[in-house]
């Protein structure tokens, strides 16, 4: 009787800047996994591609996903929504609430509205229902995960405000975080934020007074990362 093959396996390499949400869509997704990569020589960038990459090529058990016609284009319909609706508004709302160097009240307000309209369409798909889609937590569930733990810091309320109004998406989050694949990725992010010496809130590193201050220092060819 013939022994299994044997292949040699590298670890899957992700490049990542710690403050932003699109690269823990990934990593929550590899946790759940828990995944070595061959050697493929494909190298992906935009958060939404690696995730359906991984999923078609390492997740063989479906646990993340499902066969069935309906239920795969279901699935791609999600995220398509969480990378077109939810990341664009809300990295607009954080940028204008937090960011922007001047409070511009009409877009506050448009992109705070915009947020709460994406949160809206989500409680209303989840009444009655534990998931996006079908009856498990899928790697569309996972791809809303980073942004919507994050909504208190973008429209800055408390943390027990940031789904005020939206029951559904409240309950469907806290089944996710409380998971341990998120609470692993989250104390890696943390241990990164704190080793390169940036701020949570802005994701710049703290000797910059100012997004803008930081920008110029990167466009200038110089440290940006570097603290002092």
């Amino acid at each position: 009787m013939s022994s299994p093959a044997i292949i040699s396996l590298k670890p899957i390499c992700v490049w990542l800047t710690p403050p932003g949400p699109n690269p823990w869509k990934v990593v929550v997704i590899l946790e759940e996994l828990a995944i070595e990569d061959p050697n493929t020589d494909l190298v992906l960038w935009e958060s939404g591609a690696i995730i359906q990459y991984l999923i078609e090529q390492y997740d063989v058990n479906k646990t993340l996903t499902y066969d069935g016609l309906k239920e795969k284009h279901h699935l791609n319909q999600w995220l398509q929504f969480q990378m077109s609706g939810q990341g664009p508004y809300y990295g607009v709302a954080a940028w204008f609430n937090i960011l922007h160097q001047e409070k511009v009240p009409s877009a506050i307000e448009r992109y705070n509205s915009q947020l709460k309209r994406v949160l809206g369409v989500l409680d209303g798909w989840l009444e009655g229902r534990q998931w996006l889609v079908g009856d498990k937590m899928t790697y569309a569930d996972l791809a809303f995960l980073p942004w919507n733990d994050r909504i208190d810091a973008v429209i800055l309320c408390g943390p027990e405000e940031k789904f005020d109004g939206f029951p559904n998406v409240q309950a469907w989050h806290e089944r996710m975080a409380a998971r341990p694949s998120w609470k692993r990725s989250m104390d890696i992010r943390a241990g990164l934020m704190q080793e390169q010496g940036l701020e949570n809130a802005t994701g710049r590193p703290g000797r910059f007074k100012s997004h803008q201050e930081y920008e110029a220092a990167i466009a200038a060819g110089g440290d940006a990362t570097e603290t002092v």
